[in-house]
C-alpha cells in the first residue's frame, strides 16, 4: 500500500471516530435533559380525548371516500364505463367502512 492509503484511511477512521462521539454525546445530552410531564386531569380522560379525536380524522377520510366514490359512479353512468362504475362502487363500499370504523370496532369488541 502507497502511503497516501494509509493516510486516506487513518483520515476516514479519525472523521467515523468524531462523528461517533459526537453523536454520543448528543444521546447522553438528550438522555439527561428529560423533563416529566406533569398531568393535572385523569389520564384515562386523555387517552379518550385522543381516541374520539383520532376516529374523527378517520370518519372525515371515510366520508371524503364516500363522496369521491358517489361522484365516481354517477361520472360512469355519464360515460357508460363499466370498470369506472365498480371503481365508484368499490370506493363507495370502502368510505362506507372507514366512515364507520369505530361502530365496527365496537361491535366486534363488545364495548
Amino acid at each position: 500500500m502507497k502511503k497516501n492509503d494509509l493516510q486516506t484511511i487513518y483520515t476516514i477512521e479519525r472523521r467515523a471516530r468524531k462523528i461517533t462521539t459526537f453523536l454520543v454525546c448528543v444521546m447522553l445530552a438528550l438522555a439527561v435533559t428529560v423533563c416529566p410531564a406533569f398531568a393535572e386531569d385523569d389520564p384515562l380522560q386523555i387517552v379518550e380525548n385522543l381516541s374520539e379525536f383520532i376516529f374523527s380524522l378517520i370518519r372525515a377520510v371515510g366520508l371524503i371516500l364516500l363522496g369521491f366514490g358517489i361522484l365516481q359512479l354517477g361520472l360512469s353512468f355519464k360515460s357508460h364505463d363499466p370498470s369506472q362504475r365498480a371503481n365508484g362502487m368499490l370506493t363507495i363500499a370502502g368510505g362506507i367502512v372507514i366512515t364507520f370504523t369505530k361502530e365496527i370496532l365496537n361491535l366486534i369488541t363488545g364495548g
